[in-house]
């Protein structure tokens, strides 16, 4: 076995073993006594409810993740990698072409494969709890428009990364970069406007008590907001959910029609002005910068491995290419991904609690904020006692109970 092959084995090892470890600690956290100050929203059957909920999606993610973990060990040391290469360089001349249908083979059968896990997640588990409402053609007519989209955005950006590799010499990671870029900050426009309205049906917020609240707000605390949508988030799901997308004058307030008809006109004012406070305190942006940051530094030591002989050699590949080169690499940096991946979780926590804090202070009633956030967890069947490995390994949100007691603290 090569020195890259024990790298890339340690670490999705440590990886996997790290995460069956934190999900084992979760579920023996699980306490029998409601919390306290949760009384108004779980009953006990309703609190041992969640627990199943939460202990049979657990199971899933453990059975797909030690599935997904099988399924790439045996492909690798069993020459599938080679195989795949070998069978494309013969019958293909054009290197973009082989490398575009070679990543795109590899990801189309990472989706085939992680196909049966979502259908039981939304047809059994979500079904069983009392959350899904997807129709099976609606679960087919996502998942058909989702590739085509990701073929019209995914193939030009692959193709583009290929061909500086491929041609720009030593600056080539400088280029992917500076194009990444671009496309990051054009995503976020693109997608409020053109892409999300393929799979919901968005309608202007009818002038009522609830557009006046918001609007009132926004101008009280200069946050110009002309776009409040309510989006038929029910059509898949009973879970309720608030966001902002876009930049500028794509910018959009979003209310899932289900957090309309489960949530009071003051409690929605309050995940409003919790979103709010990500945009004021800029914590969007910031996560974006972090994000092109970490895809220079991804960028700048992909230049050096793309055509490192000892790395095709560990994957039983004979011919040195950029697409080759691309994928494995992949492999290579997944533990830098993973401890930067810790790094992001713990920002967004914070910036999360910051919300938290700008939402209680220009409203000026604590009192509501927590207790929708109470509602919220109930609604959603969230876990109220996760243990600390878990949260760390795996939370963008810090646990419900600590949230309600800072915001009581402020």
């Amino acid at each position: 076995m090569t020195y890259i092959q024990v790298i890339i084995i340690c670490a999705v090892l440590i990886h996997f073993f790290l995460n069956l470890l934190s999900f084992y600690l979760n579920l023996k956290n699980f306490r029998d006594e409601i919390p306290k100050g949760f009384e108004a929203y779980f009953d006990k059957k309703k609190y041992k409810k969640s627990q199943k909920y939460i202990l049979e999606n657990s199971r899933l993610e453990i059975v797909e993740g030690f599935f997904n973990l099988s399924v790439f060990i045996v492909f690798w040391f069993m020459g599938g990698f080679g195989w795949l290469d070998n069978i494309l360089t013969g019958i293909i001349f054009s290197e973009l072409l082989r490398g575009l249908i070679f990543i795109g083979l590899l990801i189309f059968a990472k989706l085939i494969l992680d196909l049966p896990f979502s259908i039981y997640s939304t047809f059994v588990i979500e079904e069983k709890f009392g959350f899904n409402k997807t129709k099976l053609n609606l679960y087919i007519s996502d998942k058909i428009k989702m590739l085509l989209i990701s073929l019209i955005i995914g193939v030009p950006l692959i193709a583009f990364i290929l061909v500086f590799f491929q041609y720009a010499g030593k600056f080539a990671w400088l280029f992917c970069w500076a194009g990444v870029t671009v496309f990051i900050f054009a995503i976020q426009i693109i997608v409020p406007v053109w892409i999300m309205p393929f799979f919901n049906k968005f309608t202007p917020l009818e002038e009522g008590e609830l557009k006046k609240k918001v609007m009132d707000y926004s101008k009280t605390n200069n946050f110009p907001l002309e776009n409040v949508f309510v989006m038929d988030g029910s059509k898949r799901s009973e879970k309720s959910n608030a966001f902002f997308s876009g930049f500028g004058k794509t910018k959009r307030l979003v209310l899932f029609d289900t957090i309309i008809k489960n949530h009071s006109s003051d409690e929605i004012l309050a995940i409003i002005a919790h979103e709010t406070g990500h945009y004021k305190k800029k914590h969007i942006l910031f996560s974006t910068v972090l994000g092109i940051i970490q895809a220079g530094v991804m960028f700048y030591l992909l230049s050096f491995f793309i055509s490192f002989k000892d790395l095709f050699d560990a994957f039983y590949v004979e011919n040195v290419s950029v697409y080759a080169g691309l994928v494995f690499f992949g492999f290579l940096y997944s533990p830098v991904d993973f401890f930067l991946n810790i790094i992001m979780l713990a920002f967004s926590r914070k910036n999360e609690y910051e919300a938290d804090r700008y939402a209680v202070e220009t409203t000026g009633n604590k009192k509501v904020f927590a207790e929708t956030l109470k509602r919220l967890s109930a609604d959603n069947y969230s876990n109220l006692s996760p243990h600390p490995l878990h949260v760390f390994l795996n939370y963008s949100h810090p646990p419900v109970l600590d949230r309600v007691k800072r915001i009581y603290d402020l």
